[in-house]
C-alpha cells in the first residue's frame, strides 16, 4: 500500500507544471552532491537510497528540500526554483 501511495504521489508531482526542466535544475544545482560526491546524499537513480525517503511522502520530501536537511542547503541551492520545480526535480532524480 505504501509503495502504491508513494508512486501515486510521484506521478502527481511529475504532472505539476514546472517552469524549469528537472534535468537542467539537477545539473545546475543538485549534481555536485547527488552524483556521488557526498556519500550521505542519495545518488540519482539509486532506488534503494530513495525508497525510505519516498515512503515518508511527497510533502515531507518537498519540505526537506525546501528547508534544507543535514548538510543539504535550503532549496538545494536552487533559489529560483518554485515548489513545482523542486517537486519535478525530486521525481526526476528519484526514478
Amino acid at each position: 500500500m505504501k509503495k502504491i501511495l508513494a508512486l501515486t504521489l510521484l506521478l502527481m508531482m511529475s504532472c505539476a507544471h514546472a517552469a524549469q526542466e528537472p534535468e537542467a535544475v539537477f545539473n545546475r544545482s543538485c549534481a555536485m552532491c547527488h552524483n556521488g560526491q557526498l556519500p550521505m546524499a542519495p545518488r540519482k537513480g539509486d532506488h534503494a537510497a530513495w525508497k525510505p525517503r519516498l515512503e515518508k511522502g511527497a510533502d515531507s520530501l518537498l519540505k526537506s528540500v525546501t528547508n534544507g536537511m543535514n548538510v543539504m542547503p535550503p532549496r538545494g541551492l536552487c533559489m529560483d526554483c518554485t515548489p513545482e520545480d523542486l517537486a519535478a526535480v525530486i521525481a526526476w532524480i528519484s526514478k
